[in-house]
């Protein structure tokens, strides 16, 4: 029988708990249920509330059936919240919008990573945040991810717009800016022309397209997910890789720190010492009024 637990006064079902997803460190899946629970709860669903998410299910662990859904899954109770959203193949389709503990206990349930757009259901295409995601091609690792960071830390700066980092939860890392609301197709001019413009700064170790062969060696700046279609790994979300590693924030001394790929690696169980320390580094990009307008030299 599936135990229930009741959060908040919702009956959430919890299968599988003694199920291990991360045979690397023995993780299993009541381990990831109590991490958001416990420890991710506080200060992921304000990064998820009024997001609508796209899942990537991986219930059999990382090395298992790894798949995408945007649609709400067959059973979502009744309680959890979806809004509608734009659709490139219909007029309107409706996604989850996880507001509630109990509604993320419930998500989590499904073994999933959580992905946002960068705009808020009730303004579909309308940003406010950017993001960059970095990166590395083989041979490069994080550590070149941070000396690209830097340089675009200070470039935003120049054009008064504040960067946060977080670790991807992979091999790179994600720089969030927080943004008076814009439509996508402008942040996404903004970004790319950023972008292209680090290449040119940097040109032995940035490219600003996806072609593989232009890769190796150097960190792909990625702008395409400020495109409205496109999300991102939200903060504090588990990745389904080889161990259970964070999506975590970094503060910016240790990206400057950065000497060696595993210096930025985080795992569930470091989190919890990390939020001590802390806090959310990346409360900003939830304070309102804290968005700041990109220039209007596109």
């Amino acid at each position: 029988m599936t135990p229930i637990t009741v959060v908040e006064g919702r009956r959430v079902p919890l299968s599988n708990l003694d199920k291990v997803l991360y045979p690397a460190t023995g993780t299993t899946k009541g381990e990831v249920l109590h991490y958001y629970a416990a420890t991710a709860a506080e200060v992921l669903l304000p990064h998820l509330r009024d997001r609508p998410l796209s899942f990537l299910r991986y219930p059999d662990g990382p090395d298992g059936q790894l798949f995408f859904t945007k649609n709400p899954p067959a059973g979502t109770p009744s309680w959890v919240h979806t809004a509608p959203v734009p659709h490139h193949e219909k007029e309107q389709a409706r996604q989850v919008v996880v507001q509630d503990l109990a509604s993320l206990m419930w998500a989590a349930n499904l073994v999933v990573e959580f992905h946002t757009p960068q705009w808020r259901a009730e303004a579909p295409g309308v940003a406010d945040r950017m993001v960059f995601d970095l990166d590395p091609g083989a041979p490069a690792t994080v550590v070149e991810c941070c000396t690209v960071a830097l340089w675009l830390r200070e470039r935003l700066a120049a054009d008064g717009l504040e960067a946060y980092g977080k670790t991807s939860g992979s091999k790179g890392l994600h720089l969030l800016v927080p943004l008076e609301p814009t439509p996508s197709e402008r942040v996404s001019a903004y970004a790319k022309a950023l972008a292209v413009e680090a290449e040119k700064k940097l040109p032995d170790l940035v490219v600003h397209r996806m072609r593989r062969a232009l890769r190796p060696g150097k960190v792909f700046v990625d702008f395409s997910q400020n495109a409205a279609a496109k999300t991102t790994a939200t903060p504090y979300t588990l990745r389904a890789r080889a161990e259970p590693a964070v999506s975590a924030p970094v503060t910016w001394a240790e990206i400057e720190a950065c000497r060696r790929p595993g210096a930025l690696v985080f795992l569930a169980g470091a989190m919890a010492e990390r939020l001590a320390r802390y806090g959310d580094l990346l409360a900003p990009l939830t304070e309102p009024d804290r968005g700041r307008p990109i220039p209007d030299t596109l």
